[in-house]
């Protein structure tokens, strides 16, 4: 006890005001990572075998009355095109892969291979993003080390992170007026192990 507790007398905790964290050991990564990803407003669909990815993108669309969607890598572009989507550069979603998936705080980080040289604030506010479990990490140090050894003759560029799902929420800070990387996003999770 330090002098300052016994002049002043040191507070006692009372467990129930704390906070009750599961042990980040104890909880499997995709627990844990849908369980951050789903508070911060994510659409999460977990699937264990192509033919569901493709019904849920196909009731995604339906959902949202969307026509189209934006598009850069090959292999998804043939699942919009099984599911009648057009791939339009002015649509209103974007369907892409991402670089990984941070348990941590549940983010997805993207980078040049998916974003190319653009922003994220240049592109639609919704994204459907085609993840598989493999690419689940515990945190951004890990992340960013797996894509450095990954890519070691070509690390991509344009390393961004979407923290937040929920893109018309209100910031009461002042100071993140204007930058944010908030997106409408839908989450498609192949099981793959």
């Amino acid at each position: 006890m330090g002098v300052f507790d016994n002049i002043f007398g040191k507070k006692q905790k009372n467990p129930e005001q704390e906070p009750k964290n599961i042990p980040f050991d104890d909880v499997p990564l995709d627990t844990h990572f849908v369980e951050q990803f789903k508070s911060k407003g994510g659409k999460f669909l977990y699937c264990t075998q192509k033919e569901e990815v493709l019904e849920y993108l196909q009731n995604i669309f339906k959902e949202n009355a969307w026509k189209s969607a934006k598009c850069f890598e090959e292999e998804l572009n043939k699942d919009l095109n099984v599911i009648g989507i057009e791939n339009k550069n002015n649509a209103v979603a974007l369907y892409t892969k991402c670089e990984h998936l941070i348990v941590e705080d549940g983010s997805i980080l993207f980078s040049s291979n998916q974003l190319k040289d653009a922003k994220l604030t240049h592109y639609p506010i919704n994204f459907i993003v085609f993840a598989t479990t493999r690419q689940l990490i515990h945190n951004k140090d890990k992340a960013l080390s797996s894509i450095k050894h990954r890519f070691k003759k070509e690390i991509p560029t344009n390393i961004s992170p979407i923290k937040d799902y929920l893109p018309f929420k209100k910031d009461p800070n002042f100071l993140n007026y204007g930058n944010t990387n908030s997106k409408n996003l839908y989450l498609l999770l192949l099981e793959d192990l």
